[in-house]
């Protein structure tokens, strides 16, 4: 096999850097990063939000994608949880406050969630795609999640900002906090800041 040459692209670079990052800094994103972050994740790259950023079975699109800001954590967006908005690139407010500690515990009390400057939540409405695939669907979903996690993780290396991808927590937990229906699943929770040390 040919050497792989980094240098070719930034795209190599960018994912031959990636890494889990556990320790976080106290300085804010800007709500352009945040945009940025969410946008990869599940934004929309057409006028009429045909397509996005990630492929998905049939179009289906089951995943919906939640931002948990912490005091000072974003520069210009007050503390709560918001739902993203892909259509408009945007955001709408589920709870305002801060919800660092209910995060920390819903996570089995991972310090880098708590220590984050903010949470992207991923979850997903099944039937979305089970209406479609049956139980195959199922499969569906966990690939759909995991281009999402992935194009965040990018993102975010490319930004200079560092995540982890979070799977351990009290799903029933998340879900109150968020104020998902018992048919909606919490796959993924990944704390976001600039690293530290």
């Amino acid at each position: 096999m040919p050497r792989i040459d980094l240098s070719s692209s930034e795209l190599l670079r960018v994912i031959a850097r990636r890494r889990s990052i556990r320790r976080f800094t106290r300085k804010p994103l800007s709500l352009m990063e945040v945009s940025l972050l969410l946008w990869s994740g599940y934004g929309c790259v057409d006028e009429f939000c045909e397509r996005r950023t990630v492929p998905s079975a049939g179009a289906t699109y089951p995943l919906d994608l939640y931002l948990v800001a912490y005091p000072g954590g974003v520069t210009g967006l007050s503390p709560g949880i918001y739902r993203y908005d892909g259509y408009k690139n945007g955001l709408w407010l589920v709870r305002m406050g801060d919800f660092r500690r209910e995060m920390y515990r819903a996570c089995l009390d991972q310090s880098w969630v708590r220590d984050s400057r903010v949470n992207i939540v991923i979850t997903v409405v099944p039937e979305r795609t089970t209406s479609w695939y049956g139980e195959r669907g199922i499969r569906y979903i966990y690939m759909e999640a995991g281009h999402s996690g992935q194009n965040i993780y990018l993102v975010a290396t490319l930004l200079g900002l560092g995540t982890v991808t979070v799977g351990a927590f009290y799903d029933d937990m998340i879900r109150d906090l968020i104020g998902l229906p018992s048919n909606n699943m919490v796959l993924y929770v990944m704390p976001i800041g600039y690293p530290r040390g």
